[in-house]
């Protein structure tokens, strides 16, 4: 699953109350998503195998952020399923990958309860053994966001406890114009009415 593993390389990952969570230290929660960016502007800009079409490369500045936003980032317990159900998740390319339903988060955002189920996929779990997969479309999704919507990861925790941080929701791989990619396209369950104005926006030159 290429589209989720070029940006495991650079993602940070935080282990993940229906309440923006309040932090001890907004600084240096805010400096570590920057860096996070940083990293990953780098990492598109040098990396052989990089998203980002050839063409582009030489005058490649960075991808479009929205400024961080505290207010996006959820404290949340994930709600596990007794009986975790297995269905294929359709890509761009028309593939199919199997797909575990492991829970979901409950929060709300501007007042609007909000459901997002959490999913793992064996395709990528023999090197990511603890990457827990959450794709979502929301009312950004074709404006100011990639129109396949977008995902964050998260990494497996014992306490079931995790911070779910809309700043770091990325594009999948397919959002930049480079042909070659099969990425997950988010289930109609993961598909939120509010609009997530926290993370990565849409690559203008995709042509999309």
């Amino acid at each position: 699953m290429r589209s989720i593993l070029i940006t495991l390389l650079v993602a940070t990952l935080f282990n993940g109350c229906s309440q923006p969570h309040q932090v001890e230290d907004p600084a240096s929660i805010v400096a570590q998503i920057e860096q996070q960016r940083s990293a990953k502007n780098i990492s598109f800009k040098q990396m052989p195998g990089s998203p980002i079409p050839d063409e582009h490369l030489t005058g490649f500045q960075g991808l479009d952020y929205f400024p961080v936003n505290l207010n996006y980032r959820f404290r949340l317990s994930v709600h596990r399923y007794d009986n975790p159900e297995t269905f294929k998740m359709i890509t761009s390319s028309g593939a199919q990958r199997e797909t575990r339903r492991y829970g979901y988060f409950d929060f709300k955002i501007d007042g609007q309860p909000c459901r997002l189920n959490v999913y793992q996929m064996p395709s990528t779990r023999e090197k990511y053994p603890n990457l827990l997969f959450v794709p979502f479309v929301d009312g950004t999704s074709g404006r100011s966001t990639y129109g396949g919507g977008r995902y964050i990861d998260l990494k497996t925790n014992e306490s079931g406890v995790y911070d779910l941080d809309f700043n770091y929701a990325y594009n999948p791989s397919c959002a930049y114009g480079k042909p070659g990619y099969s990425c997950p396209i988010p289930p109609s369950e993961n598909r939120l009415a509010v609009a997530i104005r926290a993370g990565e926006k849409a690559y203008p030159l995709a042509g999309h």
